[in-house]
């Protein structure tokens, strides 16, 4: 699609959260950045834009495709264990990171390469005929395409298929409200836990994200987990994950899961050595001495790492190996077999048996096909 933004268009819908300032300009209000348009302008996300005196949203119904993934790879392992979930996104993102591992889609300013269209009532349904307890909105934030998101989590209510945000939390307080109280869970890409960092490689702030994190844990119902990719020499100190993950149990909760996933040299930070794995073991130490229960490593093979313990007792309730689960030592409500306790999560029944399988799909004329 060219830059020229069309209400004809069939994917651009009016959208709900902006103003208009002083000097004419709309401001859009869904995230932190605020962006001033004149008409015809779009925002830093580019799907987001002014036309007809008003911000729309240019991706609405269209996306960079379908996949259907284990649930363990959003990551989220305490909601669902073993479930396969239909993933999607669409383009733009609101945040600028060097290192940003999904570039192709989420700084894509082609919106033509979004070539599979579906409205949210098709996505549920897909969701269902293939066997997915839920759907995710990945690759890019569902920030940016918000009313999409919305949308689509209600179509999937209906339908009794689950909901998941994978999202960086950078979003205004009447965005998040929208958003976050629409889903069941979010993984919740926490990038550092430094002014500087989000403001030199992530081109964003620190704080708007802790008010979401905080926002999901004690005011909605959506289960919530956390994941950190640590990149070497910029967010790895011991300095830093001690004060990170003392403020997650101190804000949030020691019950809370925290991912520390592996960087790899991609995008404008090519020049960067990938993680180490003892990085990723040294961060896993300093998060569960500072009192988290669950502490997941990811990018990496490490089956300590990718376990989930009884908080009580200490035996292997869930066992994994990558995206496989190995064992399973857990009720159908989510209480350790062996001394009762209740391990936190959502659980349904016995666990899913979706595997580490990753199957693209096509959503054409209402139906749901693997490529």
């Amino acid at each position: 699609m060219a830059d020229t933004i069309s209400l004809a268009d069939p994917f651009t819908v009016s959208t709900r959260h902006w103003h208009r300032v002083d000097d004419g300009r709309l401001q859009c209000d869904a995230c932190p950045r605020a962006c001033k348009l004149k008409e015809g302008q779009r925002g830093v996300c580019f799907v987001r834009g002014r036309i007809d005196d008003q911000v729309v949203l240019t991706s609405y119904g269209r996306s960079s495709g379908y996949c259907v993934d284990p649930i363990e790879k959003k990551p989220l392992n305490h909601f669902l264990p073993g479930t396969s979930v239909l993933s999607f996104g669409t383009a733009g993102c609101n945040l600028a990171c060097r290192f940003c591992q999904n570039w192709d889609i989420s700084k894509s300013k082609e919106i033509d390469r979004l070539a599979d269209a579906a409205p949210p009532e098709a996505i549920a349904d897909a969701a269902r005929e293939l066997g997915c307890a839920s759907v995710a909105f990945t690759y890019n934030d569902p920030v940016v395409f918000l009313e999409y998101a919305v949308d689509t989590a209600a179509a999937c209510r209906e339908q009794g298929v689950k909901s998941v945000a994978v999202s960086a939390g950078y979003a205004t307080d009447a965005a998040r409200r929208e958003l976050y109280t629409a889903i069941d869970a979010a993984n919740i890409d926490l990038k550092g836990f430094t002014d500087d960092f989000y403001r030199h490689v992530a081109m964003g702030e620190l704080g708007p994200v802790l008010d979401t994190l905080r926002f999901i844990r004690h005011e909605t119902d959506a289960w919530l987990e956390i994941t950190t990719l640590l990149i070497p020499g910029l967010n790895d100190s011991d300095a830093e994950l001690h004060e990170m993950t003392a403020w997650i149990v101190a804000e949030l909760g020691s019950d809370v899961p925290l991912h520390f996933s592996a960087f790899h040299p991609d995008f404008k930070m090519r020049d960067v050595p990938a993680t180490p794995p003892e990085t990723l073991t040294r961060a896993r130490r300093v998060a569960i001495e500072e009192g988290l229960r669950y502490v997941y490593t990811g990018n990496v093979h490490d089956r300590e790492g990718d376990t989930t313990l009884c908080p009580s007792c200490g035996i292997e309730v869930i066992e994994r190996d990558w995206y496989e689960l190995k064992g399973w030592k857990l009720t159908g409500d989510g209480h350790c077999r062996s001394c009762g306790a209740l391990v936190a999560g959502v659980f349904d029944g016995p666990p899913g048996e979706w595997g580490a399988k990753r199957v693209p799909v096509e959503l054409k004329s209402g139906r749901a096909r693997r490529r």
